[in-house]
């Protein structure tokens, strides 16, 4: 048995998560993640996609972020016709991911091109895909459920347990049984939280030879949810007063979802007053339908809310979707007090920045970033309060209050990573990959591992090859 692992995206970075585990000369892609952050970069990045498709034997989805689904569609355009395989929840959210992507991918060549014409300029530029391109992809998904271990190769077997990230979000074991040994490889995805709204705690798995861990949060822990709760109650009050605006870029998959919930119960409870919340993101509304037809992915606790409330948590009666572009203009014009919450979540596409350009140098606004922001994004630069931000080519100042919480992350921070691994049976562990995080945190957090009783930890370059042994 010949077993190797390396990694095509998300080594050393955060985003354009691809990993490959080859089994006697069969690839096996896991994730197939877009990379986000300058345009440039993101589209050489992107296009180098590092693998022939020819040599892919199935593709495994740990879940329904861009940064894990978004390049599906170019694999399928370029030749890929084997399987892919997920949970149900993950084919529902990564479709409606892929044909956004790829409908913004047509505006921005649209727009991009007008301006190149006006200049007198050659434009070349063309999206990735198209949206047919992501209907096949979606048409070649596979769901399985949790816990039904099933075979995807010759003596392969992938068996899905929840990661609790993101709805349907998974970590995917795989045992390999070959030539009278056994190998079991555990890739986590996106490693989530325990103790958090609509979504269950992150599963445990049978005990592995070696796992593959995401460390985006290696170096930060996570404010705790009660002074989430409370620090989001103290801005809604403070906006009500100051009769201002809170926007909140945020993902439009878990986390608009987690902030309606959050919002609901504060109202609920009494302890702010109703304040119109505008969700303003197509795809949010999409999702939050996506939300109420996968309720086997839910926790107990939503599961009550839905019984006590004989009505949908996501929603209450201060709460409105916009479905139209005019609607979305409409609140640039709306007085405060009144909460936005719009895609993208990193603030490098959609509505969000519509809003950005009409309210970021009021000093009443505030920009409440709640997740992730990666290097070189406009989200990363809001949050590390530069003096001026440019947002379609225009320079803005930013007098608006930016404040974080960062209680609502779906990421496992490096206490809560070490606390799942010690939870998990390690006796046959011979050792961690570490990706998806910048250098600073793995460095930290390959540190805190070793620390802890984990020595063998590698922290997984671009491209380079590690042999794994039964």
């Amino acid at each position: 048995m010949d077993v190797v692992f390396y990694s095509l995206g998300a080594a050393e970075e955060v985003t354009g998560s691809r990993h490959v585990l080859e089994i006697d000369g069969k690839s096996y892609l896991i994730d197939c993640g877009a990379f986000q952050g300058s345009r440039a970069e993101a589209d050489r990045k992107n296009r180098n996609f590092g693998i022939a498709t020819d040599r892919i034997e199935s593709v495994i989805l740990t879940h329904g972020h861009l940064d894990h689904c978004g390049l599906l569609p170019l694999l399928v355009k370029r030749g890929y016709k084997g399987n892919i395989f997920t949970t149900p929840a993950s084919r529902d959210i990564s479709s409606l991911i892929m044909m956004d992507s790829a409908n913004i991918q047509a505006r921005d060549a649209m727009y991009l091109r007008g301006q190149a014409q006006k200049r007198g300029e050659k434009f070349d530029w063309t999206p990735l895909y198209t949206e047919q391109d992501a209907i096949q992809a979606a048409s070649q998904m596979v769901g399985i459920s949790y816990n039904r271990p099933m075979y995807i190769g010759d003596g392969v077997n992938l068996e899905f347990y929840d990661a609790g990230h993101i709805l349907g979000s998974a970590m995917a074991f795989i045992t390999i049984k070959k030539d009278g040994g056994e190998l079991r490889f555990l890739a986590t995805g996106d490693l989530g939280r325990k103790g958090k709204p609509i979504i269950r705690d992150p599963g445990l798995t049978p005990a592995p030879d070696y796992i593959v861990l995401e460390s985006t949060y290696g170096n930060r822990r996570h404010d705790s949810a009660d002074d989430a709760m409370e620090k989001l109650a103290g801005l809604a009050k403070r906006t009500v007063k100051n009769r201002g605006k809170i926007l909140i870029p945020s993902f439009a998959i878990e986390r608009t979802q987690e902030l309606v919930y959050y919002f609901h119960l504060l109202v609920d409870e009494g302890i702010i007053p109703e304040i119109p919340i505008y969700v303003d993101s197509p795809m949010a509304t999409n999702a939050t339908t996506i939300f109420q037809v996968h309720p086997e992915c839910y926790d107990e606790e939503i599961k009550a809310a839905f019984i006590k409330h004989h009505k949908n948590p996501f929603g209450f009666n201060s709460l409105h979707f916009t479905t139209s572009v005019e609607e979305s203009k409409a609140l640039n014009d709306r007085k405060g007090p009144l909460i936005i919450i719009s895609a993208d979540g990193m603030c490098e596409a959609g509505r969000i920045q519509h809003h950005l350009i009409h309210n970021i140098e009021d000093p009443n606004t505030t920009i409440l970033t709640v997740g992730y922001m990666a290097e070189n994004t406009l989200g990363r630069r809001i949050r590390n309060r530069e003096k001026e931000v440019k947002i379609h080519g225009r320079w803005f100042k930013l007098r608006a209050q930016v404040e974080e919480i960062n209680a609502f992350s779906a990421h496992a921070d490096y206490f809560e990573a070490l606390e799942w691994l010690n939870a998990i049976d390690t006796s046959r562990l011979k050792g961690i990959f570490m990706v998806h995080g910048e250098k600073k945190a793995q460095a930290a957090f390959k540190k805190y591992l070793a620390e802890h009783g984990y020595p063998n930890v590698d922290i997984v370059q671009y491209g380079k090859t590690y042999s794994l042994r039964d």
